[in-house]
C-alpha cells in the first residue's frame, strides 16, 4: 500500500484579462509540476482570468473566456494523469462565484466556490462576488456546451465538499478562508481530509511576510495535515504586489516554499508528504479525535486515481526548513523593482524618466530602478528565457545580451538634474555622482527661463510681480512662486519622456517616475501636478524613515558611496532662494512636524483608526517624556489641519506600490472624503478640554502633594519630640531603647 505522495504548489505571475499568457502560464506550471514527479497541481486564486479583473467580473465576456481557457486545458495532453485545480469566476443560478475549478482526465470533479470573501485593505470581492453559504451542500452545475463536448458530462457538483482518491482526501480552502476565525480548514480535518489546498491572492505588505506563514503552520499544527498554499506573484495590473510565498506544511511545519520576490513567472515547488505521519499526528491528539468522531461529514467526491504508488520506498520524505524573512530594507530592494518590471514590460513603454533632485526620495527611486536591472542580469544569466526575451523587446533590440546592471540601467533610465537658481550645488554634484555609480544616461537642465516665462505672463496680465517671502513677498506669492518650479518640472519631465528615445534613435517612450514618499503624500506636502505627477511611483507607499533605511542598505548592497552624503543632508524641497549659496529650506520646518511624528501620526489615523482626540489621548503618554499635553495637542491639530487642507491631492495621486499600512491612497485603500471642514471644531473642542482638566488635575495633585509634604513635617516633627520624651521610651526584649 502507497503511502507517500508528491504535491506540487505553483505560484504565477498572472495579468488580468491575459487570457493567453495566463492559459501558457499554468500549462507550463502543470508540466513542471509533472516533471517534477508531482500527481497533484493547485495555483493561485483566479488564476485564469487575473485576480485584478475588478468591474471586469461584471462582464459575462470574463466568464465566457475563463470556460474556453478551461476547455483548452481539458483538452491538453500536458494535463493527462495527474489531479488538477484552477482558480475562475463561475456563474451559478445567475450568483458569480470565485471557485476552484478541480478535473482529472477530461472530467471536471467539483466545482468548489469560496464560502468567506475579503473585503479589507484593497480587497473588494464583494462588489463582484458572493459567498457560498450552504455548508456540506452541493448541487448540480450545467456545464456549457462547449465543456460537455470534450467531458461528456451535462452536470458536474458544486458546492462546499472534498474530493476523495482511492488513498486519501483532498479539501479546500480559498484565500481569505485561512485568514477569518471560522476556518474551513478546522472542520475539514475532524472529516479527515488529509491535504488542504488554498490558491490564493495576497498582496505585499512591508514586515508582513510572516502572517501567512503563521497561518499555513497553525493551519496543520492543531489537527494535523498538509496544507498546500499556492499564491500569485506580481503586477497584474493593480497597485498592490502578490508577493509569492507559496509553501506546503504538514503537521505545523513547512516542508517546502517558493521565492517571495522573482522576476520570474512561473515557480513550481513540490513536497513529498508520507500520509502515515499526518494520520499517527492526529490519532495522538486525543481531544481531536474526540470531537472528529462527531463531526458532520463533508460531501466526498470519489476519483477512481491515487496519488500514491506501491512502489514509494525510494521517495524522500520533505523534511523541515527553516524560513528565513527579508529584511525591511530587503524586501523595499526587490518588491518594488519587481513591480516596475511588471508595468514596464506590460506597458509596451522604452523605459524610464527621473527627475533626479539629489534627494533621499528620487535617490530611492534610482537604486530601485537599478535594482531592477541587477535582477534582470541575474535572471537572464540563470537562464530564464522570458527576462530575455522581454527586455531584448522593450529595447527593440533581438541579439541583446544584458550582463552589467550598470550598462543596462544606461539604457532603461534616463535621469535629469533640473536645477533652477534656488538649487544649490551639493544637490547637483550628488545627483551626478549617484547617475555615475548606478550607469544612469543623466544629464542636467536650467529651468530658470521657463519660470521667468510663467512669471512674465502673470506680470503683462496683471501689472504685478511677485515676490519670495525672503525678497518681502506675502506667503501667498511665496507659495505661487514655489509651485510655479514645480509644476513646470513636471511638464518638462513629460516632454523629455516622450522624446529622449527619440534623440538616443529608439522607437517609443519613457515611463514617468514619481518619487514622493507615503509621509509627504499623508500631510500634503507636495504640489499638486509637480514631479508626484508620474506614471508610476515606486516609494509612494513607504515612509521616509524606512526609505532612509533602504539607502543605508544598499550602499553597500550596490556599492555606491555617494548615498553616505545624501543620507546626511537635510531633506529640502530647493524651491526658495538660497542665502550666500547656502539652503535655508528644510522639509521638516515647512511641514511643522518631524518625519518620525508624521509616521505616528500616520499609523494612529489609518491603522489604528485614531480621529483628532483618540490620536490627542494615545500621544499625551506616549509622548509624554518630551512634550507638555498643551504641546501634543497642538502637534495633533496641526496634523488634522494640514490633513484637511491637503487631502483633495489624494485624488490625483500616481498609482503607487503598496507597502505600507497607513497609505492615503485614495484609488481603494483609504477611503476617505477629499473637502473637509478644516478647522475640526467639535473635535478640537475635545481635545481642549481634555488638556484643560489634565492641567487642573496636575494643579491639584501638585497642591495636594505640597499639603501632604506639610502634613509629613508636622508629623515628623511631633513624632520627634514624641520620641525625645525621656517618659516615651522603652527597651525592648533585648535590652535596646525603642
Amino acid at each position: 500500500m502507497g503511502r507517500k505522495v508528491v504535491v506540487a504548489v505553483c505560484t504565477l505571475n498572472q495579468w488580468a484579462l491575459d487570457f493567453e499568457g495566463n492559459l501558457s502560464r499554468i500549462l507550463q506550471s502543470v508540466q513542471e509540476a509533472k516533471e517534477m514527479g508531482a500527481l497533484y497541481r493547485t495555483g493561485p486564486e483566479l488564476e485564469i482570468c487575473g485576480y485584478s479583473c475588478e468591474d471586469h467580473f461584471h462582464e459575462s465576456d470574463t466568464f465566457l473566456h475563463s470556460w474556453q481557457v478551461l476547455a483548452e486545458l481539458l483538452r491538453s495532453s500536458t494535463c493527462k494523469d495527474i489531479l488538477i485545480d484552477v482558480g475562475m469566476p463561475v456563474q451559478h443560478r445567475n450568483v458569480s462565484y470565485n471557485c476552484r475549478v478541480a478535473f482529472f482526465n477530461k472530467k471536471i470533479l467539483l466545482i468548489r466556490p469560496k464560502m468567506m470573501l475579503c473585503e479589507d485593505g484593497n480587497y473588494r470581492e464583494t462588489r463582484w462576488f458572493s459567498c457560498w453559504t450552504k455548508e456540506r451542500q452541493v448541487e448540480d452545475y450545467y456545464l456549457p456546451r462547449m465543456i460537455t463536448a470534450i467531458t461528456n458530462q451535462t452536470t458536474v457538483p458544486i458546492g462546499d465538499a472534498v474530493i476523495a482518491t482511492k488513498d486519501t482526501c483532498i479539501g479546500f480552502e480559498i484565500c481569505e478562508e485561512l485568514w477569518n476565525p471560522q476556518s474551513r480548514h478546522i472542520p475539514l480535518s475532524l472529516d479527515g481530509v488529509e491535504i488542504i489546498s488554498n490558491g490564493s491572492g495576497s498582496y505585499m505588505e512591508l514586515r508582513k511576510a510572516y502572517v501567512t506563514v503563521d497561518l499555513v503552520k497553525s493551519a496543520t499544527f492543531k489537527s494535523g495535515g498538509a496544507y498546500m498554499f499556492s499564491n500569485l506573484r506580481g503586477c497584474d495590473g493593480q497597485r498592490i504586489y502578490f508577493n509569492g510565498c507559496s509553501c506546503v506544511a504538514v503537521n505545523g511545519e513547512i516542508v517546502s516554499r517558493g521565492l517571495q520576490f522573482a522576476l520570474h513567472d512561473v515557480e513550481v515547488i513540490t513536497a513529498t508528504i508520507d500520509l502515515e505521519d499526518i494520520r499517527s499526528y492526529r490519532t495522538q491528539l486525543r481531544s481531536r479525535s474526540h470531537i472528529a468522531a462527531s463531526n458532520t461529514p463533508f460531501p466526498r467526491v470519489n476519483v477512481d486515481f491515487s496519488l500514491s504508488d506501491d512502489e514509494d520506498v525510494h521517495l524522500t520524505i520533505s523534511p523541515p526548513i527553516e524560513w528565513k524573512y527579508l529584511t525591511p530594507e530587503e524586501e523595499i530592494e526587490l518588491g518594488p523593482a519587481c513591480w516596475l518590471w511588471d508595468y514596464l514590460r506590460r506597458s509596451g513603454q522604452g523605459g524610464f524618466f527621473l527627475p533626479l533632485s539629489g534627494g533621499v526620495d528620487s535617490t530611492s527611486t534610482a537604486c530601485i530602478v537599478f535594482s531592477m536591472c541587477t535582477q534582470i542580469c541575474d535572471a537572464v544569466q540563470k537562464g530564464d528565457s522570458q527576462v530575455l526575451y522581454d527586455v531584448r523587446k522593450i529595447l527593440c533590440q533581438s541579439d541583446y545580451m544584458p550582463s552589467d546592471p550598470m550598462e543596462l540601467c544606461n539604457r532603461l533610465l534616463v535621469t535629469c538634474y533640473m536645477a533652477s537658481e534656488n538649487s544649490s550645488q551639493e544637490t547637483r554634484q550628488r545627483a551626478l555622482q549617484l547617475a555615475s555609480e548606478i550607469g544612469s544616461y543623466h544629464f542636467p537642465i536650467v529651468i530658470d527661463a521657463a519660470v521667468s516665462a510663467v512669471i512674465g505672463i502673470f506680470t503683462s496680465a496683471t501689472g504685478l510681480v511677485p515676490k519670495f517671502r525672503a525678497k518681502g513677498g506675502c506667503p501667498r506669492q511665496n507659495l505661487a512662486l514655489q509651485n510655479i518650479q514645480a509644476r513646470l518640472r513636471m511638464v518638462l519631465s513629460y516632454l523629455f519622456a516622450q522624446l529622449m528615445l527619440w534623440v538616443r534613435g529608439r522607437p517609443g517612450g519613457l515611463l514617468v517616475l514619481g518619487s514622493s514618499n507615503v509621509d509627504e503624500a499623508l500631510r500634503g506636502y507636495m504640489t499638486k501636478y509637480d514631479c508626484s505627477s508620474a506614471d508610476v511611483n515606486p516609494i509612494g507607499g513607504i515612509s521616509k524613515t524606512d526609505l532612509k533605511s533602504f539607502l543605508q542598505y544598499a550602499k553597500n548592497r550596490f556599492f555606491l558611496p555617494s548615498l553616505s552624503e545624501i543620507l546626511q543632508a537635510p531633506p529640502t524641497a530647493e524651491l526658495e532662494p538660497l542665502t550666500d549659496g547656502q539652503i535655508t529650506q528644510t522639509d521638516e520646518q515647512d511641514m511643522g512636524m518631524t518625519y518620525a511624528e508624521l509616521s505616528e501620526f500616520g499609523r494612529l489615523r489609518k491603522t489604528h483608526h485614531c480621529g483628532p482626540f483618540s490620536m490627542f489621548q494615545k500621544l499625551v503618554h506616549t509622548w509624554s517624556n518630551k512634550c507638555t499635553p498643551q504641546e501634543v495637542a497642538e502637534k495633533v491639530k496641526h496634523f488634522f489641519r494640514c490633513y484637511a487642507i491637503n487631502r483633495h491631492k489624494m485624488t490625483v495621486l500616481t498609482p503607487s506600490y503598496h507597502a505600507e499600512t497607513y497609505s492615503p491612497d485614495d484609488n481603494r485603500f483609504d477611503h476617505r472624503p477629499f473637502l473637509y471642514r478644516v478647522h475640526w471644531n467639535w473635535q478640537f473642542k475635545a481635545i481642549d478640554d481634555a488638556v484643560a482638566q489634565m492641567t487642573k488635575d496636575k494643579r491639584a495633585s501638585s497642591v495636594d502633594r505640597s499639603q501632604m509634604n506639610n502634613d509629613s513635617m508636622g508629623s515628623n516633627n511631633s513624632i520627634a519630640s514624641t520620641l525625645s520624651s525621656p517618659f516615651n521610651m522603652r527597651r525592648d526584649r533585648k535590652g535596646v531603647l525603642i
